[in-house]
């Protein structure tokens, strides 16, 4: 099979594997040639590519060649002239080179040696948008945007609606776009295998450039720089690759591993390119380019989130600082500074910046805007974000927004870009709901509402249908909406809203409706409905009505059949019934002419998925049910039953169907298994017929050759087992199907078993089969080419039968040419393939054609619509447009049948059941209702014997108890209803809860906010009342203090000043404290150290020399005291225009308190500095106001609270009083008795806190009200209501604040009632007759009680009089304090308008300010820097002077070491002045070997060449390195050190004046930084000073009100108030009269200073006169010192250099050093004598061994002769008997011989050892042995 990615070029196809997208750009070949080809720009580049190579071999970027090595094995190898090619690019691209966009686009497969057509499908028009694709909108021009829509680019003019469309080179998606920042390029990367980033020009839309090897499978997201020079890009999964590329040299600068996670973005930051910010899933990376010791590189930090919540960051935005701010998850945003999170930010209360994810967040126009999911627009404050910063433990800021824009309730704003439009401020938004919107960000009064100018499908659309009649096509989605357009006039018509997301969708035939003007569409929530289309044109107009659209959509059927999500829809071929199915396992059928009555349901074993009824060919009429889990059901048409009553039927199940089955069972394994034996079949004919070759040629060649060919033959490789049978565990999911014949149909599956088309056919009907149980399997198949992992999704054929559209799952399109009336499919061999949707996730949900085969119209999940124009010889000529039909007659007024919103409504099915539900439980209350009425008669009877028992007398009345027929009923009915009281409980607990809430909520709301109620207390005896204020808690502005921009943080400047010493001065304490603990060791170790005599006479020396050097440092310092003193006596002397900083306060103290009134309404008044205001001081002024009303306000109510609790207090001594009174009446005659003053009442006014105070009677009470306003006229709750009225408001409650009644006055009236009590029991004895001491004290008791009586009236008539007085008193101090409150509230109303008026002021002021600051702060640190360089400056002059000062006592302790008479003092002298040019030492090291070695041959050869000329151009040439005869070595090595150290001075004086003349220069440019700094600040002062009297003029047009009174106004004409005042000034009397005192205090101020003057002047005089004779005393006294120094010195000489002369310590130093130097040198000898003698005692020692040796070896030899001596004796004396010598004695010989000759050399190298120790310094070697030494053994002789 061939590749359906290549054609037939007549080279063969390619070996190459295909990708899911089955077609590629062109054939292999020259796809792999695309850079070959060349357009009219190549010929001039490859001209100038010769001479433009040098300059590109300095300017390329650097590549990261590992990188490329690792991607390039994996890609084919280009031809060698393609190499060539590339590196010709590489090297130079011309900037007219384009690339061919007809070789780049890709192109349809089409089966090789097949007619069929490349064009047979044509893209007419697209209608959908993939709205939830990241950056999917971008702007090209004023009216041309961008976006995806599967394999195309669409370019669309939203103001034609023309759309213009680039294909993909890969075809297999694009990933993301972009736009250069100045509209001239914009780049399109897409998907596949490594695929390319293409770079076209716009408008040309010409490929630019074309970028490789970017990514692995596809690319995330792309951005440009600021400068549109470098392109950002990074990929998707799995490798995340981030790449820099020099785009328009196609070669990538910097590449890197993003993250391990999905990125979301990357940018280049606008402020600095070499900082670049991502973002995806759960972090966010902040890189930049660094240089390193490898070259350029890509340096990540990943930010780190802390204590706050992981999140995805979908859009960020970098600061100008290197800042970043970020959204999160939960909508507020991230502040990032250094990698971590510096302040998170919301709104007030903690309430979140947007209610979902933050999508994007821009600067524009100095105003950061935020785009959320929740569809709102935010504008904050850059200012206040920027310096935004943690105040607490939380990490949490709030602010608020300056502007927002709600652009509507569901819109879901995913990004935004801005419009080029010049004097406004338009957004295009992309809306994730599906829309694109025009908003307006302006924000003013001529605001425009949000526009939406397109509007899409959101997310995958689930169907879609062709009108049978026009070019109308309806489609629907999971967004609640249902969308109809014209396709031909490419015009969407009219969409329609709904509660739930359809999920199918069908055209109702002609047989049905036959104006083709009804849509059935299912819902997921199950419900069905049928939409009338119909053009409203033809409806009357009425007058007034809106605009008229081209279509409207009227609902005309609706019904729920289904639970679940409804997922097919097909009507019977004669269109009397319709069937629905739907995942909840049931297929449904109705009666279409009876108004969709439902005729009932069968219950299906899997979730359907299709739905197809036969054609006319079959001979019934039957339904193909196709479920997703592999069963395959035939239904016939169901019987439509007459008209008869069917509410007997409990269910719609239709139980007695015959169904036929189809369980299919996996055959794939099957089919590989056979195809597999085939191939080995045909391999092993192949092996028979080569065995018989070989046969023949056996025969020909004879037996030893033949031989060889059959063994050969005979080695048979072993079989393979041929593969296994697999059943997939989980059955594979059928996509579609359709009739193929009578009980015969093709199957689509997805999963294991797909690749191919299954056609099977349905078992014969078994009414007792088990669905569940059966297995069956296909009878035929059909392989389909490269169909494994990417199946058929949805089929559908033309009218003719001669092509079958398929719509595939990776978004292609793929066409099968068809014989006519072929059925079973044979020639499904070629096809037409071409991606169109996306390759991830577009998968085809829905493939239909017109009614008249024109057009082909695809719907995808990727929320795409095509509409393609079938290729066909006759051409359309004129313009199509669908028609719309005409509306029926009366469809106007037709009443629209109420919609099913609620998706809990009851189905069909179950609204049945429901209803027959209902009916039993109504028959079961009918029963209970007979049965209580029974029981009720049975109660009245009872109650009837209760009552006839109680009319029997007593001792013959029944008890209670023996009406019971058992004690136990009782007591259960008692159980029971305690059970009840408690479940009534339990079930008004949620009310109880819900009603307790709402009283605490408006508690909170309108109660707990007032911190005093209204209290009104009335006089007792007048009308006069006073009421407190009604008080709430203070307002923001009294609590708010807000930092003004007046008040800044401390510079750096003025930091380092306060820091920046205690700095330096803890430094220097350290070290000098480090200093002192070494001094103190090295003391410490010199204390416990044993001295020495000469380290005793180095010390004296050493502390002789020291004390004179610390004389000559002590006049040196004293002479520096002096000339410092005189210096800064000097520096102290005033200049000539000198003035005294006093004098200059007291003149500017002069000018602000002059005394003077200046109005702030003169055009050059300029606002002190302390008197200026902004927002913030007014907010502080306001609340200030506020606090002080507040707080006298709440004194007053704590006075009206003390007088109400004044007039609780005397109500209860009253009523005590009263009791007392009215006792005291009972013992007097009526006659005698006073009229009893009333008790005084209180109002409820008086506490309102009462209100809310309740007990369970005035519940009750409230309860009985409640009754009472239902049933007027009953006359029990009348009584009720009236027993319970004598309560009253002051009812007490139980709570603890139930009254206000003292403990005192309760025990007073009870006292009172006691007594009252104990009088009437007197008269409870017999009466008698009074005697007269009886008679004479009931007199005096009489008397008595009158005069208590009397005094009791008087005392209450008091106590009210003096309430009422208090009350009128604290009456009129309120009525002023009111007077004060309504002039406190129009100030506080004047201060409010002002500060709204500074808050329009304050964020420009504030910019000024801050630049005011700025410069302000950048002036102070340049002249902070001006000072440091002076002081720098003056250091170095110092320093100068001391190097000079060392020098001349250089030269000075020269002369006086060399002497007055020394002959060679002018040679000394030469010697120490010649020049010598040093090699200059090395300050900074490190570098390469080779390059010091150079460095310093070269520096060797200049210093050589300048002696040589320096040494030519003397006059007389010598030698200085060799000391003279006679000249003394020691002054002449003197001579030589000096001049090193005069060369060291002048060395450093060269550098010290190099660093003066550095700080000159910078000192130079800070001054006229500081000059240009100055007039900057001098300006921004200016604009400020002039805003502020704008601001000023602004204020003053705000009206003021002043309340005065006739006597305080004196500005009178002719001695009246004139009618115009606007010339007029309001003072008040104390400025008035502190100007008039001060025009006093100037006249005695005047009179001061002149008498001051005069004494001033009398003192110049006597200074001057003092200043003569001091010049007159100083010329004397120089006079007598010259004459000191003559008579003393000879000469006038120079003090100073005398005093420095006393001490040569270069002298004492080289003495010292001679004098160390000789003791080291005496202990040296001492040391090598001991170690002398120490050798010459062992000299000694081996001289004497050697001795010892010498004398032993004397005696051997004298031993020797003896033994020699004897053997001759007895060789002569038995030399008879042997004539031989003997074996043993030889041998014995000829050891003694050896070990003769070994003694003799050892004698010999001792006696060497020996002269060599005589030597001074010998070497002493090792005794020499022999090889046979060990041997050697002495023998005993």
């Amino acid at each position: 099979m061939k590749e359906p990615d290549d054609q037939d070029t007549g080279e063969g196809r390619s070996e190459r594997s295909k990708s899911d997208g089955k077609q590629s750009s062109k054939p292999a070949a020259k796809e792999d040639a695309t850079e070959e080809a060349l357009t009219e720009g190549e010929e001039s580049y490859l001209e100038e590519k010769d001479s433009d190579e040098e300059d590109l071999e300095g300017s390329s970027s650097s590549i990261q060649d590992d990188y490329l090595e690792t991607i390039r094995p994996s890609q084919e190898a280009p031809a060698p002239a393609l190499e060539e090619a590339e590196e010709a690019v590489k090297k130079k691209i011309s900037e007219s080179f384009f690339y061919d966009y007809s070789e780049l686009a890709s192109m349809p497969f089409v089966t090789p040696d097949s007619n069929i057509p490349l064009d047979l499908l044509t893209l007419v028009h697209s209608f959908g948008y993939d709205c939830r694709k990241r950056a999917n909108l971008q702007l090209l021009d004023s009216n041309t945007v961008m976006y995806i829509a599967g394999n195309q680019l669409i370019l669309l003019n939203f103001k034609t609606k023309e759309q213009t469309y680039l294909r993909s080179s890969s075809g297999e998606g694009i990933g993301v776009i972009g736009v250069h920042p100045y509209k001239t390029h914009f780049t399109v990367a897409e998907k596949g295998s490594y695929p390319k980033i293409i770079i076209y020009e716009y408008p040309s839309l010409k490929p630019y450039r074309i970028l490789r090897d970017g990514t692995e499978k596809g690319y995330a997201y792309v951005d440009f720089n600021y400068r549109g020079t470098l392109l950002a890009s990074v990929g998707s999964n799995p490798d995340y690759t981030l790449t820099i590329w020099n785009w328009k040299e196609e070669q990538p600068i910097l590449r890197t591993k993003a993250f391990a996670q999905e990125v979301f973005k990357v940018t280049f930051n606008p402020e600095d390119e070499e900082q670049l910010t991502t973002s995806g899933s759960g972090h966010i990376k902040f890189w930049e380019m660094a240089y390193t010791f490898t070259g350029l590189k890509l340096q990540g930090l990943l930010g780190r989130f802390g204590k706050t919540a992981t999140t995805d960051i979908e859009g960020y935005m970098e600061l100008p600082d290197g800042k970043v701010l970020s959204g999160s998850e939960w909508g507020n945003m991230l502040l990032w500074d250094g990698g971590l999170i510096k302040v998170e930010l919301c709104r007030a209360a903690q309430k979140s910046c947007h209610q979902g994810p933050i999508n994007q967040i821009m600067l524009d126009e100095g105003e950061v805007i935020t785009v959320g999911s929740d569809g709102c627009i935010r504008i904050w404050d850059f200012e206040t974000i920027d310096t935004a910063d943690s105040v607490d433990e939380t990490g949490l800021l709030e602010i608020e927004p300056i502007n927002e824009l709600q652009v509507d309730k569901s819109v879901n704003l995913f990004s935004m870009i801005k419009m080029n439009e010049t004097g406004n401020n338009f957004w295009l938004a992309q809306d994730a709901n599906g829309a694109i919107w025009k908003l307006d960000l302006s924000f003013s009064n001529i605001t425009q509402d949000p526009e939406c100018l397109f509007s899409f499908h959101s997310g995958a659309i689930e169907a879609l249908a062709l009108s049978p009649l026009t070019y109308l096509m309806a489609t629907t989605a999971l967004d609640c909406s249902v969308r109809i357009y014209d396709f031909a006039s490419k015009t969407p018509l009219v969409h329609m809203k709904f509660k739930q997301g359809g999920t199918t969708l069908a055209w109702v035939p002609r047989m049905v409706s036959y104006t083709g003007a009804q849509i059935i569409v299912g819902f997921e929530d199950g419900v069905v409905r049928i939409l009338e289309l119909y053009d409203p044109k033809g409806l009357t107009i009425f007058a007034g009505r809106k605009k008229v659209l081209d279509a409207d959509i009227h609902l005309k059927y609706v019904f729920k059949p289904h639970t679940d999500h409804v997922t097919a829809l097909a009507y019977e071929r004669d269109g009397e019934i319709l069937a629905t199915g739907s995942k909840d396992h049931t297929v449904f059928f109705f009666e279409v002419e009876k108004d969709y009555k439902p005729i009932g349901y069968i219950n299906t074993p899997g979730p359907v998925i299709q739905l197809m009824w036969s054609t006319i060919s079959h001979p019934e009429s039957t339904l193909l049910i196709i479920c997703e889990n592999g069963y395959v059901l035939e239904a016939p048409c169901p019987t439509i039953k007459e008209e008869e009553d069917d509410h007997d039927v409990v269910s719609y199940e239709i139980k007695d169907m015959c169904l036929k089955c189809f369980h299919y069972s996996s055959v794939k394994s099957k089919i590989l298994r056979l195809i597999e034996i085939e191939k080995r079949k045909k391999k092993k004919e192949l092996k028979e017929k080569e065995r018989e070759a070989r046969r023949k040629l056996k025969e020909e060649m004879g037996e030893d050759g033949g031989k060889e060919l059959l063994d050969e033959g005979e080695e048979e490789e072993e079989e393979e087992p041929l593969p296994e049978l697999f059943m997939p565990p989980t059955p594979s999911p059928i996509l579609c199907g359709f009739y193929s014949g009578p009980e015969k149909f093709w199957l689509s599956f997805g999963g294991y078993d797909s690749g191919f088309l299954y056609h099977c056919a349905f078992p014969s009907y078994d009414k007792e089969s088990d669905f569940k149980g059966q297995k069956d399997e296909p009878f035929d198949f059909c392989f389909l080419e490269d169909t494994e992992d990417n199946p058929i999704q949805a089929i559908t054929f033309s009218i003719n039968q001669t092509m079958m559209f398929c719509g595939m799952r990776n978004g292609a399109i793929r066409v099968y040419t068809l014989s006519e009336n072929d059925t079973s499919l044979t020639n499904l061999v070629e096809y037409w393939h071409f991606s169109m949707h996306d390759n991830n996730y577009g998968c085809i949900k829905s493939i239909s054609t017109s009614f008249d085969d024109r057009f082909l119209v695809t719907a995808g999940a990727d929320s795409n619509i095509f509409v393609f124009n079938i290729f066909s010889e006759f051409v359309l000529k004129k313009e199509l447009k669908a028609k719309v039909p005409s509306p029926r007659y009366g469809i106007e007024s037709e009443p629209i049948p109420e919609d099913i919103e609620d998706p809990k409504v009851y189905s069909i099915e179950n609204a049945r059941r429901k209803r027959k539900h209902d009916k039993l439980m109504k028959e079961v209350e009918e029963i209970k209702a007979g049965k209580r009425e029974r029981i009720k008669a049975l109660r009245n009877e009872f109650l009837k014997l209760l009552a006839m028992n109680k009319e029997l007398p007593k001792h013959m009345q029944f008890k209670r108890t023996d009406f019971d027929l058992d004690s136990k009923i009782r007591a259960d009915i008692d159980r029971k209803t305690a059970h009840k009281i408690q479940q009534v409980e339990k079930e008004l607990a949620w009310e109880k809860e819900k009603h307790e809430l709402c009283l605490m909520k408006l508690q909170n709301r309108f109660h707990d906010a007032l911190e005093g109620d209204v209290v009104v207390v009335h006089a007792i005896q007048s009308d006069h009342k006073i009421s407190s204020y009604r008080l709430v808690k203070p307002s923001k502005y009294s609590k708010l203090k807000r930092p003004s921009q007046a008040e800044r943080r401390q510079s750096k400047f003025e930091r380092f000043e306060k820091e920046g010493l205690g700095k330096k001065d803890s430094r220097r304490d350290t070290d000098e404290s480090v200093s002192i603990i070494e001094e103190a060791i090295m003391e410490k170790e010199k204390k416990f150290r044993p001295r020495t005599l000469s380290e005793i006479m180095i010390e004296n020396q050493i502390e002789k020399t020291r004390k004179l050097i610390l004389k000559a440092e002590r006049a040196q310092h004293k002479i520096q005291q002096r000339k410092k003193e005189w210096e800064e006596l000097y520096k102290s002397k005033p200049d000539d225009d000198y003035e005294d900083p006093k004098d200059v306060q007291a003149i500017k103290e002069a000018q602000v308190y002059m005394g003077d009134f200046n109005l702030k309404t003169a055009p050059d008044y300029k606002i002190p500095e302390h008197m200026r205001i902004n927002a913030a001081k007014k907010e502080e002024e306001l609340g200030h106001l506020d606090s002080l009303a507040h707080s006298k306000k709440m004194h007053m109510n704590k006075c009206i609270l003390s007088i109400r609790d004044l007039k609780v207090a005397v109500i209860d001594e009253i009523q005590c009083l009263v009791q007392e009174l009215k006792n005291i009446q009972l013992s007097l005659d009526i006659s005698k008795h006073i009229p009893i003053p009333q008790v005084p009442q209180i109002y409820p006014e008086e506490v309102p806190e009462r209100r809310f105070h309740y007990d369970e009677e005035t519940l009750l009470r409230f309860k009985r009200q409640r009754m009472k306003s239902r049933d007027e006229n009953s006359s029990q709750v009348e009584q009720i209501e009236s027993g319970s009225s004598g309560g009253g408001f002051l009812k007490p409650s139980s709570g603890k604040n139930g009254d206000l009644t003292s403990r005192d006055s309760i025990a007073r009236s009870s006292r009172a009632s006691a007594y009252s009590l104990d009088i009437p029991k007197l008269t409870e004895f017999e009466k008698a007759e009074p005697t007269d001491v009886e008679l004479e004290i009931m007199k005096r008791d009489e008397i008595k009680h009158l005069y208590m009586q009397q005094y009791l009236s008087n005392r209450i008539k008091e106590l009210i009089i003096t309430f009422d007085a208090e009350l009128r008193l604290l009456r009129h101090h309120k009525l002023k304090l009111d007077t004060q409150m309504k002039l406190s509230d129009l100030h506080h109303l004047t201060l409010f308008q002002e500060m709204l008026l500074l808050k329009n002021f304050e964020k420009q002021e504030n910019i000024l300010q801050e630049r005011v600051n700025s410069l302000d702060k950048e002036e102070q640190d340049m002249q902070w820097k001006i000072s440091e360089t002076l002081k720098e400056m003056e250091e170095k002059k110092i320093e100068i002077t001391k190097l000079q000062e060392q020098e001349k006592a250089l030269y000075a302790g020269f002369q006086a070491a060399v002497g007055e008479n020394n002959k060679f003092a002018n040679f000394l002298m030469k010697v120490l002045k010649k020049k010598i040019k040093r090699v200059k030492k090395k300050e900074v090291e490190g570098d390469a070997d080779e390059d010091e070695e150079s460095e310093e041959s070269s520096e060797e050869e200049s210093s050589l060449e300048s002696d040589e000329d320096e040494s030519g151009s003397e006059d007389e040439v010598f030698d200085d390195s060799i000391c003279p005869t006679s000249c003394d070595p020691a002054l002449f090595e003197l001579a030589l050190q000096l001049r090193e150290k005069r060369l060291d001075i002048e060395e450093a004086l060269v550098e010290e004046k190099k660093i003066v003349d550095n700080l000159k220069k910078e000192y130079d440019t800070l001054s006229k930084k500081v000059k240009v700094v100055a007039t900057n600040l001098n300006a921004a002062e200016e604009a400020l000073e002039a805003y502020q009297r704008e601001k000023q003029q602004r204020l003053n047009e705000l009206l003021v009100v002043v309340p005065l009174k006739l006597h305080q106004i004196e500005y009178m004409v002719f001695g009246e108030i004139p009618s115009d005042l606007s010339g007029t000034l309001v003072f008040s009397n104390h400025s008035l009269g502190r100007l008039q005192e001060r025009i006093v205090q100037l006249q005695e101020e005047n009179s001061k200073q002149q008498k001051l003057n005069k004494e001033c002047r009398e003192r110049r005089k006597q200074l001057i006169r003092e200043k003569r004779e001091m010049a007159k005393t100083i010329h004397k006294m120089e006079e007598t010192v010259r004459q000191l120094m003559v008579s003393k010195f000879g000469r006038v000489i120079d003090l100073e250099a005398l005093q420095t002369l006393s001490v040569n310590t270069t002298l004492e130093e080289l003495k010292i050093r001679k004098l160390r130097k000789e003791l080291s040198n005496a202990k040296e000898m001492k040391m090598w004598e001991e170690k002398i003698a120490q050798m010459r005692w062992e000299l000694m020692m081996k001289t004497k061994e050697h001795t010892k040796k010498l004398h032993q070896m004397n005696d051997l030899c004298i031993e020797k002769k003896k033994l020699d001596s004897r053997l001759n004796t007895l060789q002569n004396q038995q030399g008879n008997a042997f004539q031989r010598p003997r074996k043993a004695d030889i041998v014995a010989k000829e050891r003694i011989t050896e070990l003769i000759r070994t003694q003799s050399e050892r004698i010999l190298a001792l006696k060497q050892e020996i002269a060599l120790l005589r030597k001074k310094g010998g070497l002493i070697l090792p005794p020499i042995q022999s090889v046979q030494e060990t041997d050697v053994k002495p023998t005993e002789l």
